[in-house]
């Protein structure tokens, strides 16, 4: 038997002030989206906002249903349209944060296991890798410079 250790590097930022002006951007994008999301049975509220390579921005929030699971996260529904507008586009940067109706939500949410395989599937068809930031409702950002460094074990279609 071999043990194998995986290590994950991320950045840490005290708050949005200390981010670089154009991330401060992106993410106020992901706060606005997040007043968009539609969650009246979680109560938990997320907008995202992806930089693409020719400069647009696009948002998603998370839209929920009654039938349980046929909503979509956040970050899917502004990944799953920035394919579907600018499919030749390479995705640069994701901002993601999310809101609890129920509680302060002061700590970084990442992404979940589904949109992590989600961003994992754009990551490795544009070759290049996606720099994504997390946050709650406010306090600390992390910055990953990889989804890679969330999902280290990619599941991908080589092994299909």
């Amino acid at each position: 038997m071999k043990e194998v250790k995986i290590e994950t590097t991320l950045q840490v930022y005290t708050d949005l002030n200390e981010l670089p002006n154009d991330i401060q951007n992106l993410m106020q994008a992901a706060i606005e989206a997040r007043e968009n999301a539609y969650a009246p049975y979680s109560k938990f509220n997320v907008g995202a906002a992806i930089w693409l390579d020719n400069n647009e921005v696009i948002i998603g929030s998370n839209q929920e249903n009654a039938c349980y699971p046929s909503g979509l996260c956040a970050e899917r529904t502004a990944i799953y349209y920035a394919g579907a507008k600018y499919p030749k586009a390479k995705i640069l940067k994701m901002a993601i944060t999310a809101s609890s109706q129920n509680q302060v939500t002061d700590k970084p949410i990442p992404p979940c296991g589904s949109c992590r395989q989600s961003i994992a599937e754009y990551e490795i068809k544009q070759e290049a890798p996606i720099e994504i930031y997390f946050m709650g409702a406010k306090g600390k950002v992390v910055k990953s410079k990889s989804l890679a460094n969330l999902l280290p074990l990619l599941f991908e279609s080589s092994v299909l």
